[in-house]
């Protein structure tokens, strides 16, 4: 369903990912983590066609990003880290303006926008314009968009930002409904999600994948946390 192939990235000397190659199959959610700087936001945005990689490419559905951009793209599902959204539009308004940007059939419209704000659960919040609402309830705002045309694939990158406890069981639970259909990749700081959300685990440092294992395996002896932070401090000692 999501096929990453051989991807590369170099912003002047500095390798921003380096010959990345994953795939993500149809009834997994896989957790994408890796420290600060290593990569992932990079590799999401060419996933969604919005950076060109130096060389690779990117399969969603069978279609690659590179050369049936359009056919790809209607395939993802994509909600970027600090997405943007329409401040003087309701959750409503902005739901139909993608729904008519993705060409989506006029008969069908009404439905995808009324089950995408029952699905992130927004509908206390439809008669107010996005400007004015939490960042929690923006984000949910961004994640309907995201799911509102049913696609096969979806990339999240950090989609708990902000929510509340109670709004992260929810999209917990929406995803945990979307997983067995979908292809899911999600990207996030929040190491206690991992084990709630993913069926697998790829971490990402210095644009390579340096561990793909399930979230129990990657823990092995320590915890998911202790790993991770040792890849963290690993990584800015390089640096420094």
């Amino acid at each position: 369903m999501l096929e990453l192939r051989q991807l590369t990235k170099t912003y002047g000397p500095r390798k921003a990912v380096d010959k990345l190659s994953l795939s993500v199959e149809k009834g997994e959610v896989l957790g994408f983590l890796g420290p600060n700087g290593a990569g992932k936001s990079t590799t999401m945005r060419m996933i969604a066609g919005v950076l060109i990689p130096d060389t690779g490419d990117v399969l969603i559905d069978g279609k690659s990003i590179l050369t049936h951009r359009r056919g790809a793209q209607a395939a993802l599902g994509y909600l970027p880290e600090g997405a943007p959204l329409y401040a003087d539009m309701t959750p409503p308004q902005f739901l139909h303006f993608l729904a008519q940007a993705r060409d989506l059939p006029k008969a069908e419209r009404e439905d995808r926008v009324d089950q995408a704000i029952a699905d992130a659960r927004i509908s206390s919040v439809v008669d107010k314009p996005i400007g004015a609402l939490s960042k929690g309830y923006r984000r949910r705002v961004g994640l309907a968009g995201a799911i509102l045309h049913d696609p096969p694939v979806l990339v999240l990158d950090e989609p708990m930002d902000g929510l509340d406890p109670n709004q992260k069981r929810a999209v917990r639970a929406l995803i945990a409904r979307m997983a067995p259909e979908k292809a899911i990749l999600i990207s996030t700081h929040t190491l206690e999600d991992v084990p709630l959300l993913c069926s697998r685990v790829a971490v990402i440092d210095q644009g390579r994948v340096v561990a793909d294992a399930s979230p129990a395996e990657l823990a092995g002896e320590d915890t998911l946390e202790a790993a991770f932070k040792a890849l963290t401090d690993q990584s800015e000692a390089q640096a420094a």
